[in-house]
């Protein structure tokens, strides 16, 4: 990947210069001072040209790139938890996660193996593949609300245990009280890959840091979801850092203040 625009850790790599994974690793990670403090919430997207967020079948994986997929894995293996609508999960047909072979060296010491998935569901219905135990995966959770089916979440409280199912707000997950519960656990480096709605909610709630964003370099058309779905707001993310690789061009955008 061909570095356009750094203005994240200049001693790294400067705009021209191919990276080596290392060095695309630096450039990626978490805010340690901040994370110190408080979580860090970084969502993770890619998108058409024309801002289409998923394919003909619905999903992410029919419109990424070869460079959107390393960056893919390279993003969760920064993280701590990854966090995901119910819906996204379903359509996206989600495992629990495992760090790539050629990621684990960027784990900080104190990580986890493998991110947490936490999966944030109004009703409490999780898909049995995450209900399952896999070797070598990362954990699962819920975040859920008190509005929860109360047999959907027995099911999941005996599947995951108790303290994998966080009950946060009345009618909908409280989010931010639900970061504060990772953050408990040890969760800080969070990592949100949607969907479109819960998207809206943490951006409008001003819950989120920086998006990660991957431009494929195709238009797709047609009646397509957006990054973000519901009631229009209007927020400011400023470039920081912008990597080029066959066409396709990806970065990270900070919230402005």
């Amino acid at each position: 990947m061909r570095i356009l625009l750094n203005e994240v850790d200049p001693a790294v790599a400067q705009p021209g210069q191919d990276l080596t994974e290392a060095e695309l690793a630096a450039l990626y990670a978490y805010p340690e001072e901040t994370v110190a403090e408080r979580p860090w919430v970084r969502a993770n997207f890619v998108t058409t040209l024309d801002g289409a967020v998923t394919g003909d079948d619905g999903r992410s994986g029919s419109i990424n790139t070869g460079a959107d997929r390393i960056l893919f894995s390279l993003i969760r293996a920064l993280s701590d938890v990854i966090v995901a609508g119910a819906g996204t999960v379903r359509t996206e047909e989600y495992q629990r996660a495992r760090t790539a072979v050629r990621w684990r060296a960027v784990r900080r010491a104190g990580q986890r193996p493998h991110p947490v998935i936490a999966v944030v569901s109004r009703s409490a219905n999780l898909p049995p593949s995450l209900l399952e135990h896999q070797e070598d995966a990362g954990e699962v959770m819920l975040l859920t609300c008190r509005a929860a089916d109360s047999a959907a979440l027995d099911e999941v409280r005996q599947a995951l245990g108790d303290d994998r199912v966080l009950v946060l707000g009345e009618d909908r997950v409280d989010l931010r009280a639900a970061l504060d519960a990772l953050a408990q656990q040890g969760l800080r480096r969070v990592l949100c890959e949607g969907g479109p709605h819960l998207m809206h909610d943490l951006v409008d709630a001003d819950l989120v840091d920086e998006l990660c964003l991957t431009l494929a370099p195709r238009i797709v058309a047609g009646d397509r979801l957006r990054l973000l779905a519901g009631k229009p707001l209007e927020r400011t993310f400023v470039p920081r850092l912008l990597v080029e690789s066959d066409g396709t061009l990806a970065g990270r955008w900070l919230r402005g203040v």
